[in-house]
């Protein structure tokens, strides 16, 4: 079974999945897997989400996090739990959602901005700090925020991240990358997935 910081070292990426519709979950997520990304996100506001991550989780549970994103709520903890997730991506920091969480043994991945949120959410057990929306958090402010964060806190930023936006981030300190509409959309083909992935990992920053 993956940990987080093992999916991270072979591959910074994390494929946020919205609108995937279940019947294209395990094609979707073989084509990810393929091209060597161990993260994998479905979003609540998803259809059928749990649906979604029930057969990924079937199919790559074994090799990959997989988990869900927009977890708004205790109860949508445990709905995700019950599918087999293991990570709680949630765009706010929420303590009960947190709680929640650390309590059933999974991942919780909280939306913070500041350093004040930062540390509340380490300090509640986040297994990684989501910096979001990153269009309003530019690399020198992940530096400076990283410049007081405990050494060993995971930073991934998300939000509107391209192949070329993605190296100034990990010169500031960013561990991951959380990409979505770059990757995936509803629409695009398994070769254009498999493509776009490909074209992340052309660009990735190593180190």
């Amino acid at each position: 079974m993956t940990d987080l910081r093992a999916a991270l070292a072979v591959n910074p990426l994390i494929a946020i999945l919205r609108g995937l519709d279940p019947d294209k979950a395990a094609p979707v997520a073989d084509v990810l897997v393929d091209a060597g990304l161990r993260i994998i996100e479905v979003p609540l506001n998803s259809p059928a989400p749990l649906t979604s991550i029930e057969r990924i989780v079937e199919r790559h549970g074994d090799n990959a996090l997989i988990g869900a994103g927009t977890v708004l709520t205790a109860e949508d903890v445990e709905a995700v739990a019950g599918a087999g997730g293991r990570l709680i991506v949630a765009p706010n920091m929420d303590p009960a959602v947190g709680r929640a969480a650390t309590e059933r043994g999974m991942l919780w991945c909280p939306g913070v901005a500041t350093p004040t949120e930062a540390f509340a959410a380490l300090s509640l057990g986040a297994a990684m700090l989501k910096f979001f929306p990153a269009e309003m958090i530019p690399p020198q402010a992940i530096s400076a925020m990283r410049a007081v964060l405990p050494k060993t806190a995971i930073v991934a930023v998300v939000g509107g991240i391209t192949p070329d936006t993605m190296a100034p981030y990990r010169a500031a300190g960013a561990d991951a990358f959380g990409i979505g509409s770059a990757l995936f959309k509803p629409g695009y083909g398994l070769d254009e997935i498999a493509d776009r992935a490909s074209r992340f990992s052309d660009q990735m920053p190593r180190g």
